[in-house]
């Protein structure tokens, strides 16, 4: 018996893989096929969005409304945890846009057998199966709960693939090899685990970002004694991904520079690369960028207007950007702290200029089993820097 809601998320559906199309997103007509097909709102039937006052507010994807965000190219954020005063996001239905564009950018065959490395709530899976058969298609997640209910889920909709609960760096090592991986979180370098679970030739998409907003997808391809590939044309980023406990660091307890000297100079760098010039920021991370290090705003007391841009780092050191400059394009910096944090991203935005202010093509990664680099244009430049 076919129900009103049953006839309204079915054109959504399809209008959804039309737009993407039209978009340019979608160009295999396997994939849009799939997307047409895929329930998403069985996968994710609740969803949080935070309202103009920054309140998390939970809405359900089977009304109107719901529907319409279920088959849109949006995000949807479908679990949060308590942060001390505030929630955060801990897990996504990701943009249906940027998920076909990584099956694209894969290269996927119909009798590839591929990895999804962090399951959520299925959908990424669902598509996969829906285009492989689930005996070609693997999914794990830290979170046996969310795998649980993808597993619940996809079965409903006559999907059965392998699914399992793993820490994502370890793989799925009983069921290599894989053809291809597809990473839906990002990790600050890539699991050579991953390297040992390819088929030769295989491939791996995935967000490599050692610092918020440092980095972008890496497509790298196995060969015999490394992953090596380029970092993709349009930016995108994920969660981190999760580890078991006994497999974090634990947070270093920051330190207090009360009563420190500010050291206050002008630059000529911009002050904000992690929105504004993310090639830079990643370079910053490897022109020695402290780990651990945040970024914000400070507002302007009277307009609440963003006035400065801010580093802060574990040990307590800080740095503040002016967002204005002045007539000769100089920022008023202020620093605190024992470290200075302004100086990687001002060596990083000089290299940028020595290279000719590269953009995310010209830039490429090489993992081994004991090391990781970066490079510009070619694998063999001497200009690479150590991840």
């Amino acid at each position: 018996m076919t129900t009103h809601l049953d006839t309204d998320w079915t054109w959504r559906a399809r209008r959804l893989a039309d737009d993407l199309e039209t978009r340019g997103d979608l160009t295999d007509p396997a994939w849009k096929t799939a997307v047409a097909a895929v329930p998403r709102h069985v996968l994710v039937p609740e969803a949080h969005q935070q309202d103009s006052t920054g309140t998390w507010q939970q809405l359900t994807t089977d009304s109107g409304e719901g529907l319409e965000l279920a088959y849109s190219p949006t995000t949807l954020i479908t679990q949060l945890a308590h942060r001390g005063s505030h929630r955060e996001s801990t897990s996504s239905s990701t943009k249906p846009d940027l998920i076909v564009r990584m099956l694209e950018t894969l290269d996927i065959h119909d009798q590839h057998r591929v990895l999804a490395v962090g399951t959520g709530t299925g959908y990424t899976t669902a598509l996969l199966a829906h285009r492989l058969g689930d005996r070609n298609v693997y999914s794990i997640d830290i979170d046996p709960a969310l795998v649980e209910t993808a597993r619940t889920r996809l079965a409903s909709l006559g999907h059965h693939p392998t699914l399992d609960t793993r820490d994502g760096a370890d793989g799925l090592s009983e069921h290599a090899p894989y053809d291809r991986i597809i990473a839906t979180c990002s990790v600050p370098r890539v699991p050579w685990s991953w390297a040992e679970q390819l088929t030769p030739g295989g491939a791996v998409l995935v967000n490599v970002k050692p610092n918020i907003h440092a980095g972008n997808l890496a497509l790298l391809h196995r060969h015999p004694d490394r992953l090596e590939g380029r970092f993709t044309e349009r930016w995108a980023a994920f969660m981190t991904m999760r580890h078991h406990p006994h497999n974090q660091t634990p947070p270093t307890p920051r330190a207090s520079t009360e009563g420190t000297e500010p050291r206050t100079r002008t630059t000529t760098t911009p002050p904000s690369p992690w929105w504004d010039n993310r090639v830079v920021w990643l370079l910053a991370q490897l022109h020695g960028m402290p780990t651990g290090v945040t970024i914000g705003m400070r507002l302007d007391p009277d307009t609440q207007q963003p006035a400065a841009a801010t580093l802060t780092a574990p040990d307590g050191s800080t740095a503040e950007v002016s967002l204005t400059a002045s007539d000769d394009s100089r920022h008023e910096l202020t620093e605190t702290g024992p470290t200075h944090l302004w100086d990687p991203v001002e060596h990083a935005h000089q290299t940028w200029l020595e290279h000719d202010q590269p953009d995310w093509p010209r830039l490429g990664l090489t993992a081994t089993a004991h090391h990781q680099w970066l490079w510009l244009d070619h694998p063999d430049n001497p200009s690479h820097w150590s991840l």
